[in-house]
C-alpha cells in the first residue's frame, strides 16, 4: 500500500468517525476530553488522588462512546481513565423532548 493510499484510507475512516459522532452525540450528556482520548458519556465521576506527586485524576465514565478510529467497538459500558494531565468535562445542552 502506497503512502497516498494509506493517507486516503485514514481520511475515509476519520470522515466516517465524524459522521458517527454527529449521529450519536444526542444520546449523551457529557463530553470528556483528555490528552489521549475524546469520550461521550452519560455518567462521569471524578476523583483526584493528591497523595501522589503529581496528583492523579481518576475518571469513571459510564455508558460511553470512545473517539478512536482504529477501535472496533466504540460503545462501552464503562471506562476508567487515570491521568496526570488536564481533563475537560462539559455537560451537553439538555435535549428538547
Amino acid at each position: 500500500m502506497s503512502e497516498e493510499e494509506l493517507d486516503r484510507y485514514e481520511a475515509e475512516i476519520e470522515l466516517a468517525l465524524v459522521q458517527e459522532y454527529r449521529t450519536v452525540v444526542p444520546m449523551f450528556s457529557y463530553v470528556v476530553e483528555t490528552e489521549r482520548r475524546f469520550y461521550l458519556a452519560n455518567g462521569v465521576e471524578v476523583s483526584v488522588r493528591s497523595d501522589t506527586t503529581p496528583a492523579v485524576v481518576e475518571l469513571e465514565l459510564t455508558d460511553a462512546w470512545v473517539w478512536d478510529m482504529y477501535r472496533g467497538a466504540r460503545f462501552v459500558p464503562s471506562v476508567r481513565v487515570l491521568t496526570f494531565r488536564d481533563v475537560n468535562i462539559e455537560r451537553l445542552p439538555e435535549k428538547d423532548l
